[in-house]
């Protein structure tokens, strides 16, 4: 039996729960997965020799259950515009448990008057979740992921194009990390809660890449050539609207959008790439073709040939067929929380004074 104290992994079948446990079981620490259905990633979390525990992360009940005899858990809200109220379960639970460390996940984009909903939830809940005297907080607060550009993957593959709406082709705006690199530094910061109490980590990729860049990357990973096509925002709503199976909510794709515009204005740039992930979780980052070859090792069905081209094509006309959405309509129409004067991440003094170069990445209400 591990001496190990057991670590709760909350949306442990996610991006970055999957690789937090798997890599906590690798270390010999008793992990309690936190799901919300007993499906094949739960069951191969359990062949791993997780604990699987199903339930809903929304519900105080069930995320006192998940509690019962933790110490030390991570903290992963989904991209949702309910995370503000996960993170208050958690924060509640977490408190009465007095646990003794807890890792969250949070945002590089997090200011106060963020023009995204869901990233002012961010904002709160890191205040939240330092409220408490009973556990001590490491942050980890990625950018943009890579796993981000993999959404449009399958169409560079069988067109050759990188679409997506990220400005101008040569300007280098972001140092994408694996989700594997992401969950490297969270695990770290499990282990050793004395080291990282307090601390906040950005894992970056090793290198910080134009869109033509990603584009090249990507090509040589498929053995093809993919060129960076830079579409409108309009476009990005149809395609994420159109591509089956689609994950996002209209919700998600209003706040992506978002996000896309911080992306062109080089909020992802500031301060990029980190030694994060080097210098904490203890690897070398992966670059961003590696992380590509990988995927396409895993999936076949990125190799091309006609009948795939063909499939492709006829995807991209659904993608022109489908209507946009009307983003204001869409936050209007869901009764979202509105502010009267918004104000992207570079505009907030706040945010620059701890994210610029040279500033230690300190959260609001946490010291530098």
């Amino acid at each position: 039996m591990s001496s190990l104290p057991k670590i709760l992994v909350t949306s442990a079948a996610g991006k970055t729960g999957t690789h937090v446990a798997t890599q906590l079981l690798s270390k010999g620490v008793p992990v309690r997965a936190f799901v919300r259905r007993a499906d094949a990633r739960a069951e191969r979390l359990k062949a791993k020799g997780a604990e699987i525990f199903v339930g809903n992360q929304y519900a105080l009940s069930d995320m006192r259950r998940a509690m019962t005899g933790i110490q030390r858990a991570y903290q992963c809200a989904p991209t949702a515009p309910n995370g503000l109220h996960f993170n208050a379960v958690f924060a509640a639970a977490a408190h009465e448990a007095g646990l003794e460390h807890v890792v969250t996940l949070g945002q590089w984009l997090s200011a106060v008057d963020h023009p995204s909903l869901f990233t002012r939830e961010v904002y709160v809940s890191e205040l939240l979740i330092r409220m408490s005297p009973r556990f001590t907080v490491t942050s980890v607060i990625p950018g943009w992921f890579a796993d981000n550009y993999l959404m449009v993957l399958d169409m560079a593959a069988h067109l050759g194009f990188l679409t997506m709406p990220l400005g101008p082709r040569a300007e280098r705006k972001n140092a994408p990390p694996s989700n594997e690199d992401i969950a490297s530094v969270v695990v770290a910061a499990l282990m050793e809660p004395a080291t990282h109490a307090g601390k906040t980590y950005r894992p970056t990729g090793p290198d910080l890449m134009s869109p033509d860049e990603i584009a090249t990357a990507m090509g040589r990973a498929l053995g093809r050539k993919v060129r960076y096509m830079d579409i409108s925002e309009r476009l990005m709503t149809k395609a994420l609207r159109a591509l089956p199976p689609s994950n996002y909510s209209e919700a998600a794709v209003s706040q992506l959008a978002i996000y896309a515009d911080e992306y062109r204005r080089g909020s992802f740039a500031v301060n990029a790439p980190t030694e994060d992930v080097q210098k904490i979780g203890a690897r070398v980052p992966e670059t961003f073709e590696s992380i590509v070859r990988r995927r396409v090792a895993e999936h076949p069905e990125l190799r091309t040939n006609l009948p795939r081209q063909v499939s492709a094509m006829m995807r991209f006309a659904k993608i022109l067929l489908t209507p946009a959405l009307d983003l204001g309509k869409v936050q209007a129409e869901r009764d979202y929380v509105q502010i009267a004067q918004p104000s992207f991440s570079q505009d907030t003094p706040e945010w620059l004074a701890t994210h610029a170069p040279g500033q230690a990445n300190a959260l609001p209400g946490q010291a530098a």
